[in-house]
């Protein structure tokens, strides 16, 4: 879930502020990449069949901004 929140500020006729703050990944979910595939290592078991060591996602990102129209 993503979210952004901004406000416009006049600072004169022709020129306005606005102030940004973006948020990605909001509730922070987890979102697992899939296991390690591969379960033999030559005539052994490999020792990391099954496990998952890498996201699907980026983990919740903040980002805040001005912008400056004139």
């Amino acid at each position: 879930m993503d979210f952004s929140i901004f406000k416009n500020v006049t600072i004169s006729e022709r020129s306005h502020l606005q102030i940004r703050g973006e948020f990605f990944n909001l509730l922070n979910r987890t979102n697992l990449g899939t296991p390690n595939a591969t379960v033999f290592s030559g005539a052994s078991i490999s020792p990391t069949a099954g496990l998952i060591t890498t996201l699907a996602t980026t983990p919740r990102q903040v980002q805040i901004g001005l912008k400056l129209m004139f």
